[in-house]
C-alpha cells in the first residue's frame, strides 16, 4: 500500500506525523488498570479528592433511565442515524440554505459541476468548502451571516489527475480562495431562507486578501517579511475554525491549524517556535512548491503572522479585516467574548490541540454601549487557565515576570508562556460558550487520546488530573466554572464537569460517561457549543461515527440541547455519515437555526456527484421560536 497522502489526514493526524506517539511509555499499565471497574475506583482515575465522587461529585445531576423530552426543550428527541440524511425532530423541518460552490453574484452562476466542481476563474465568487463557525448580523434591516470555510478536501477540487496534490500555482490558487470566510446576505423565503445573489453585502475574504496586524506584536521583528518588510499588513487568514462576535456587532474568525499551510523547500529554521506549533516539513496542501509566502526556508516568520483571531466588519464591504494579536497566537478554536461586571471586556479562548490550554484575555479599557472601541482587544492582559483537584482555580497572567518572556514573544509564542506560568494541559479545548442567564461558561473538551500516554509537543505533563480525569479520553467531556463575584474579570473562579461523554452500553466505569449520559443520549467528542437566548446550551460533536466498538450505538455526529440547571441532554438532529456538526446561529426573530455541515460522506445533499459540505436552516412547522 502506498502512503497516505497528507492532505487525506486528519488535523489532528497530520499533526501526529510531526509528533509522533511513542511505541512504547510509561503509562501503557496505568491505562491497562484504568479500563476496569476495580482500577477506576482504585484510584488510577480519580476526581480530586476521591475516585467516588465520579458523577455525583462533578455533576450532581440524577442519571435517567432514558432520555426523553419534556420541560423546557419542547420537543422528542430524535434516534441515532447511520445514513445519509440530516435528521430532525418531529414538528420540524430543515432545508439546504447554501452549499459549496454556490453562487454568490451571478456571474458565477451554474460555475460547480458534479464532476469539475468549480473552475479556478470563479473559486472567489463561490460559497466556500467545509462551513464552520458563523454568526448572524442585522444591518439596516437586512440579515448576514458571516461563516468559516475551515479547510479544503483536495480531491475533490482538483482535476483527478491532480491525486489531491496541487501541480501548479493556479491549482493552489484555486484551494486558497475556497477557504476563508464568506458574508452573504439572506432572506425569508417563507420556507426557510435563500441568499441574496448579488447583494452589496457579499464578500469573500480568502488567503490572498490583505489584513492588518494590531496590538503588541504588530511591527515587531518577529513579523517582518521580505514582503511586507513593516510587519503590519498580512496576506489572508486561514483554516478558519469556531467564530465569536464582539459586543459591537462584529465577527471573529479564529485561525486554528494554520501551522499545515507551510512547509520547506530548503534548509527549515529550527528552534522551539516551530517544533510547539507542529511547523516545517511538507505542508498539507504543497502551497510552498508555487508560492515562497509558504515556504519557511524562504519566509521564516511567515507562520508568526497566522494563528490569530482576525476582527471583521460584515456591515462594510470594504474595511480591511484586523487580526488581534494581543489574543494570542495558538489553534484557535473560538472566541467568546462577554462582558465584565467592572465593565472590561473579556475574551475566553481554547487552543484545539491535546495537551494545550484554556485561555482569557482581559481588556484594560471599558466598553460602554455606543462607545468608541478601539484599543479593546489591543490593550489588555492573556491568561491560562490553572484548575486545582478541589474544583477550584485561577487565571495566571501571562507577563514577563510569570513566563520569563518579553510581551511581544508571549503573544507569538503563547503556547510556550502558558507553559512557563503553569496552566493546566487540557484535553483538547474546542469551543467556549457563555451563558446568558448567568455567569458561568463552558468548554467542551473533545478528546484526547494522549492523555496518559505522552507530553504535549512542548514536553508538559499531561498525566491525568482533576479536569481531566479519564486515560486515553476518546469519548471528551464539557468543563464548566463560575467567576468569583459573578464578574468575568474576577482571576478565581470554582469549576465542575456538566458532562463527561461516554457509552454506558460498553462500559461500567468511567468511560460509561458522568450521571447524565444514558442510552438514549450518549455521544462523543463535543465540540461546537452555543447557547440560545433562553439558556439552553446546544451541543455539537466531530467524532467517531462508525458506530461500532467503543463507539457502538452513537451512530452519526449530531447536536444536542443540554439544560444547564437539571443536567439533562437531549438529541435534536442527526447528519448525514462522515459528515461533522459546525456552527449555529439564529435568524434574527429566532424563529430559524442555521447549522453547518461539514465534510459530508456519500454524495449529501445532491443525492449525486461530489458531497458539499452545507450550511441548513431548520424551523418549527408552527412557526414557534428557538428560545
Amino acid at each position: 500500500m502506498g502512503k497516505t497522502p497528507l492532505s487525506d489526514l486528519s488535523w489532528d493526524d497530520f499533526d501526529e506525523t510531526r509528533d509522533p506517539r511513542p511505541a512504547d511509555n510509561q503509562f501503557d499499565a496505568v491505562v491497562e488498570q484504568a479500563i476496569s471497574r476495580r482500577g477506576f475506583l482504585g484510584g488510577a482515575l480519580a476526581f480530586g479528592s476521591g475516585a467516588a465522587a465520579f458523577g455525583a461529585g462533578l455533576t450532581g445531576f440524577a442519571k435517567p433511565a432514558q432520555a426523553v423530552g419534556f420541560g423546557r426543550f419542547g420537543f422528542l428527541p430524535v434516534d441515532i442515524a447511520t445514513d445519509y440524511e440530516v435528521h430532525v425532530p418531529d414538528g420540524f423541518r430543515s432545508d439546504v440554505l447554501v452549499r459549496w460552490g454556490d453562487a454568490l453574484w451571478s456571474d458565477a452562476e451554474g460555475a460547480y459541476s458534479p464532476d469539475g466542481g468549480v473552475p479556478a476563474s470563479l473559486s472567489d465568487r463561490v460559497f466556500g468548502e467545509n462551513t464552520d463557525g458563523m454568526e448572524l448580523f442585522e444591518v439596516d434591516g437586512k440579515q448576514l451571516i458571516a461563516v468559516n470555510s475551515e479547510y479544503v478536501n483536495p480531491k475533490i477540487n482538483l482535476p483527478a489527475a491532480s491525486d489531491g496534490t496541487p501541480q501548479n500555482a493556479e491549482e493552489v490558487q484555486l484551494l486558497k480562495n475556497l477557504q476563508g470566510v464568506t458574508v452573504m446576505e439572506v432572506a425569508n423565503a417563507g420556507q426557510g431562507f435563500n441568499v441574496v445573489v448579488d447583494s452589496a453585502y457579499n464578500r469573500r475574504i480568502t488567503h490572498e486578501t490583505e489584513m492588518t496586524l494590531a496590538g503588541p506584536l504588530a511591527g515587531h521583528a518577529l513579523v517582518q517579511t521580505k514582503a511586507d518588510p513593516s510587519g503590519l499588513m498580512v496576506k489572508g487568514t486561514m483554516n478558519n475554525c469556531g467564530s465569536g462576535r464582539t459586543l459591537w456587532d462584529t465577527y471573529l474568525t479564529c485561525e486554528e491549524n494554520f501551522n499545515g499551510y507551510f512547509g520547506a523547500t530548503g534548509d527549515q529554521p529550527q528552534g522551539e517556535g516551530y517544533t510547539r506549533y507542529g511547523i516545517g516539513g511538507q505542508s498539507r496542501y504543497a502551497y510552498e512548491k508555487f508560492d515562497a509566502r509558504y515556504d519557511i526556508s524562504q519566509e521564516p516568520n511567515e507562520p508568526h503572522r497566522h494563528g490569530f483571531v482576525t476582527e471583521i466588519d460584515p456591515a462594510d464591504p470594504t474595511s480591511v479585516p484586523v487580526k488581534r494579536t494581543a489574543l494570542g497566537r495558538f489553534k484557535h478554536e473560538n472566541a467568546e467574548m462577554v462582558h465584565a461586571k467592572d465593565g472590561r471586556v473579556v475574551v475566553y479562548l481554547g487552543d484545539d490541540e491535546r495537551g494545550e490550554y484554556l485561555y482569557r484575555y482581559v481588556s484594560n479599557g471599558i466598553y460602554t454601549e455606543g462607545g468608541a472601541t478601539d484599543g479593546l482587544l489591543d490593550d489588555g492582559t492573556l491568561y491560562v487557565a490553572k484548575f486545582n483537584a478541589d474544583q477550584t482555580g485561577a487565571w495566571l497572567p501571562l507577563t514577563p515576570e510569570t513566563t520569563g518572556m518579553e510581551p511581544a514573544e508571549i503573544l507569538c509564542f503563547t503556547r510556550m508562556a502558558a507553559s512557563a506560568a503553569g496552566g493546566t494541559t487540557m484535553d483538547r479545548p474546542e469551543w467556549v460558550a457563555a451563558n446568558p442567564l448567568k455567569v458561568e461558561a463552558y468548554c467542551a473538551l473533545t478528546n484526547n487520546k494522549n492523555r496518559g500516554v505522552k507530553p504535549n509537543a512542548g514536553g508538559d505533563d499531561t498525566s491525568v488530573n482533576a479536569v481531566n480525569p479519564r486515560e486515553t479520553n476518546n469519548y471528551g467531556q464539557i468543563l464548566r466554572w463560575t467567576p468569583a463575584g459573578e464578574n468575568h474579570a474576577a482571576d478565581v473562579f470554582t469549576w465542575d464537569l456538566y458532562v463527561m461523554a461516554g457509552n454506558p452500553e460498553v462500559y461500567d466505569n468511567a468511560y460509561a460517561g458522568s450521571d447524565n449520559v444514558n442510552v438514549g443520549n450518549m455521544f462523543n467528542s463535543p465540540d461546537g457549543m452555543q447557547f440560545s437566548s433562553d439558556g439552553l446550551l446546544w451541543i455539537q460533536t466531530d467524532g467517531n461515527y462508525k458506530n461500532e466498538g467503543d463507539f457502538a450505538g452513537m451512530g452519526n455526529n449530531q447536536m444536542l440541547v443540554g439544560d444547564p440547571e437539571t443536567g439533562e441532554i437531549i438529541r435534536f438532529m442527526t447528519v448525514p455519515y462522515g459528515a461533522e456538526v459546525t456552527g449555529l446561529c439564529w435568524s434574527a426573530d429566532k424563529t430559524v437555526a442555521f447549522v453547518g455541515i461539514q465534510h459530508p460522506g456519500g454524495s449529501w445533499p445532491d443525492g449525486a456527484g461530489k458531497p458539499r459540505s452545507s450550511v441548513v436552516s431548520v424551523w418549527r412547522e408552527d412557526g414557534a421560536a428557538f428560545g
